[in-house]
């Protein structure tokens, strides 16, 4: 079933971006594998899904020691400064950063390790006072002070749109968001000013997302269904 779900959701990211004018290698699948066992990701690995999101670091890092080097984890939850030192062994991205102290715990740990990581400024586009993310306003007062933290790679920008039952009305959030980056790419602000990445879109609403610039589309729901929690 997850084999299937992934050729479906497939199709319709390139499907999407054809009908854009978009290259279809420009939009990268992060499969949320959140509250689901290593065994489901071992099938999606079989079904060529190599790109994970996790949204809990002990859970995370659990998998990572049972998968090894078969898959590669994105941070998509919020991320506690005291988690730094384990968020920056086993993350290839973090998606979430929000707050300067976080950034300055994860550059730390990275000097330590001898490596650098690429993180993602998350927006907070709805402006949500329960939502985690740097409302779009304060944007470019955070970019600025990542500036000297040489371990962290800038790579772009994230958001989570306020829930809606009607997908549509997630578009001008993730029409803001490209808007924002391009204004910040103007800047300088980000690692690779080419290859800028948007992080927006889920199993509801991520071909809206492609047809507004996103990059990365994070799909669990619509790839390995509902979790038990929900």
């Amino acid at each position: 079933m997850i084999a299937s779900n992934l050729q479906d959701i497939r199709q319709k990211i390139l499907a999407t971006a054809i009908r854009c004018g978009r290259a279809t290698d420009s939009i990268r699948l992060v499969a949320v594998s959140k509250k689901f066992p290593a065994a489901d990701i071992q099938e999606a690995i079989r079904a060529g899904q190599l790109l994970f999101g996790e949204n809990y670091i002990q859970e995370a890092a659990d998998k990572k020691r049972e998968l090894g080097n078969a898959a590669s984890f994105h941070f998509i939850g919020h991320l506690q400064s005291n988690k730094a030192k384990v968020a920056a062994q086993i993350f290839q991205m973090i998606e979430t950063i929000d707050r300067l102290k976080l950034a300055v715990a994860l550059d730390k740990e990275l000097k330590h390790q001898g490596r650098t990581l690429d993180i993602l400024v998350q927006i907070n586009s709805g402006r949500e006072p329960q939502k985690s993310g740097v409302f779009p306003q304060d944007a470019e007062e955070l970019l600025k002070q990542l500036i000297p933290l040489t371990n962290l790679k800038v790579r772009g920008l994230m958001t989570i749109p306020p829930y809606s039952d009607t997908p549509e009305e997630s578009r001008p959030h993730f029409r803001a968001l490209r808007l924002l980056a391009e204004e910040m790419k103007k800047k300088n602000y980000f690692f690779d000013q080419d290859g800028v990445e948007l992080s927006m879109g889920m199993s509801s609403d991520y071909t809206i997302a492609i047809e507004e610039g996103a990059t990365l589309v994070r799909i669990g729901t619509a790839l390995f269904g509902h979790r038990s929690e929900e």
